[in-house]
């Protein structure tokens, strides 16, 4: 039996209740009135397309929800999403792969919402052939599952219960925020996997800054930082999906060992 649709205020109420608003909160917020909001979310208001993209960017909708929430209210979309190869998203494209080149001899990939890699620079696939099973290297590759897949990287992962705990609490803070199914499958799916004991000894602080990932490999152990790069200001759904995950040298060695490996 098919659930029925879900009407435009249950999208409102859904999302301002993901956000713990309450109506007064987002009636200050869009400084409209609590009993406009109240009428808008019970159906006895209908919202024009400019009052709704206001609601939804006070709420800090993603663009593909806000296109749904367009939709439920018999709008049209108004967010374009277009595959990277479409030349209109040719100067983004070519802003990506000047950032991964950019980042040599350091790792860094391009990924898309649910963690699918979008490209990468030529100091990742050194790193990836510490992966086990080469099944997790076929298109479309996840990123998360690649990491702590008992069979990829994991078992290459020097403080995998401390990278394994970032990562989750990364995935959950990211379905709280979109609310995305394919995302919360993908976290059931990461919490059956094998869990680490945790370190018996601290593991290196780095300033309370950020977690590290260390990496086994036939050189020695390799650390990193990270860091996650967006675009500012995307109108078209894919861009404001994607980012850039770079990886720093979290020690002199691992910049050593890996301007060595590019030289």
């Amino acid at each position: 039996m098919t659930a029925p649709a879900r009407s435009l205020g249950d999208h409102l109420r859904i999302w301002r209740q993901r956000r713990h608003m309450s109506q007064l909160d987002l009636a200050l917020e869009a400084e409209i009135s609590q009993r406009h909001l109240s009428f808008i979310e019970s159906g006895r208001s209908t919202p024009s397309r400019e009052m709704l993209l206001h609601l939804a960017e006070r709420l800090d909708v993603p663009l593909r929800e806000r296109n749904g929430l367009l939709l439920a209210a018999g709008f049209a979309p108004v967010f374009s999403e277009r595959p990277l190869s479409d030349p209109a998203l040719g100067p983004a494209r070519k802003a990506i792969d000047m950032v991964l080149k950019g980042h040599e001899p350091f790792p860094a990939l391009a990924i898309d919402r649910h963690w699918t890699l979008i490209a990468a620079n030529a100091a990742l696939p050194p790193l990836l052939e510490l992966v086990e099973d080469a099944v997790l290297l076929s298109p479309p590759v996840n990123v998360l599952r690649l990491s702590l897949h008992p069979n990829g990287l994991a078992g290459s992962i020097a403080n995998l219960a401390e990278w394994r705990a970032h990562l989750l609490d990364r995935l959950r803070h990211q379905i709280g925020i979109s609310g995305d199914d394919t995302l919360a499958g993908l976290l059931n799916e990461l919490q059956a996997y094998p869990s680490p004991a945790p370190a018996v000894h601290a593991v290196q602080d780095y300033g309370g800054i950020a977690v590290p990932l260390r990496l086994h490999t036939k050189i020695g152990i390799l650390s990193f930082i990270s860091t996650t790069t967006v675009f500012g200001t995307p109108i078209d759904v894919t861009l404001s999906e994607l980012a850039v995950e770079s990886f720093f040298p979290a020690d002199d060695e691992t910049a050593r060992i890996l301007r060595d490996i590019a030289r």
